[in-house]
């Protein structure tokens, strides 16, 4: 079973889960990630001070059903998790059709469809439905019950590090605070999950830190914790709708001009129909990572972007909606991203006065093939003139056009050859 295979089945097997900003259904999500990578577990107590927030009450749901005056139920929570507010205060009474009617989301545009609607910080109760379902509802007495419960808890939050050989970070985060959404949710927890899976059985230069956090809140608790960490962090992306078939969108950090925006724009201009955004304080927990206080290097990798298509934040977004193939062309991409940024280093040319002889140290003929071999001598004659301590890796690729992979195999046969050294 290939990497787009393994992600999809852990999709499926989260989907049913209930998730919100704090609450069992974070746990229970956080405990099958753990059955794949040693993930820590972190609670965070309500009412705890973070930053300009405070870590809110947490929320827990058991049941949630609409019966009409049969007793039949028109809505089943247990079917569809979409259906109930999320955060929604408990209910269990008796209400008419106008009434009931205030309390129901819908979405007119696409009338087959739930929305997905949130009330964390804004307390009331409340149902989604398609437009059609409630178009189709007589008047009636409805019993509508909500067995939630809003009490002091905790936000929970899993972290994993992979340490390297250096103390720099590459940070990557997913959102996990979103019930049965496929595309945004799911496909970052399992492209995060997975290359967290790689990574750890890897010899790395850099240490990775792998987030599973709820969107905002706890971004915010994580950031207001660790602020003595920040500065070790060199390169981070957010990971988020990347199950689609969509072309790659990459959001620049705010700072536009970041190590890992450079990096990005290199791929994608070899991504056919990828776009890259310039930074917006909208969107998802870049804008956190990236608020002026902290300012890091943090950009947003995605298909689609959010609320540019039309199945985001409902029912739609579902199992059908992401396939195997494209989470796989994901993790490949962020194989590559890994790729360059543990390559990018800056050389130096330690014999810089004429060519150095080649011949002699075994420098021909390293790769099979024509096309490959000139391509390999070509890298190592960029890569000498260029060694000078002031160009990265990276800069030699955008110069020379030659892969970057194989610029990095020329260099460590250089070092190996004690042509080259790493710059300081």
């Amino acid at each position: 079973m290939n990497s787009g295979h393994l992600m999809f089945e852990l999709a499926k097997r989260l989907y049913p889960i209930c998730r919100s900003i704090t609450g069992n259904g974070v746990r229970e999500t956080l405990s099958i990630v753990k059955e794949i990578i040693p993930l820590e577990m972190v609670e965070v107590p309500s009412g705890t001070k973070v930053l300009d927030w405070e870590v809110p009450e947490e929320w827990n749901i058991g049941d949630a059903w609409i019966k009409n005056s049969a007793g039949e139920k028109i809505i089943d929570f247990k079917q569809l998790n979409l259906h109930v507010l999320n955060y929604s205060t408990p209910v269990d009474r008796q209400v008419g059709l106008k009434e009931l009617k205030e309390h129901v989301f819908t979405l007119p545009e696409y009338p087959e469809w739930v929305p997905y609607r949130t009330s964390y910080y804004n307390r009331q109760w409340g149902f989604c439905m398609s437009q059609k379902q409630l178009e189709s509802l007589p008047e009636d007495s409805y019993q509508v019950k909500i067995d939630s419960e809003l009490k002091p808890g905790s936000l929970t939050y899993g972290e994993f590090v992979v340490p390297g050989k250096s103390e720099e970070e590459v940070l990557f985060s997913c959102h996990i605070c979103h019930p049965s959404l496929c595309n945004d949710n799911l496909s970052g927890i399992a492209l995060a999950t997975y290359i967290a899976e790689f990574v750890k059985s890897k010899a790395l230069h850099y240490t990775y830190r792998f987030l599973f956090i709820p969107g905002t809140i706890g971004s915010i608790t994580w950031l207001s914790r660790n602020e003595d960490l920040l500065e070790k962090i060199k390169y981070g992306l957010v990971l988020t709708l990347l199950g689609d078939s969509s072309p790659f969108h990459y959001k620049k950090s705010r700072r536009g001009d970041a190590e890992i925006d450079r990096i990005m724009n290199w791929l994608l201009e070899k991504e056919e129909g990828a776009r890259l955004l310039d930074f917006s304080p909208y969107g998802y927990d870049e804008r956190q990572f990236c608020s002026p206080g902290f300012n890091l290097p943090v950009g947003r990798l995605s298909r689609k972007p959010h609320g540019e298509f039309p199945e985001y934040h409902t029912s739609a977004d579902n199992l059908d909606f992401i396939q195997p193939e494209h989470l796989n062309r994901s993790y490949e991409f962020l194989l590559k991203v890994i790729s360059v940024i543990e390559g990018n280093k800056k050389w130096i040319n330690l014999s810089p006065k004429g060519e150095p002889q080649l011949g002699k140290r075994g420098l021909y003929k390293q790769v099979g093939g024509m096309a490959q071999q000139k391509d390999y001598q070509m890298a190592i004659l960029w890569i000498l003139n260029y060694s000078d301590g002031n160009h990265s890796l990276l800069d030699i690729a955008k110069k020379s056009g030659i892969e970057f992979s194989v610029l990095n195999k020329a260099a460590m046969d250089l070092q190996h050859a004690s042509l080259l050294k790493p710059a300081s």
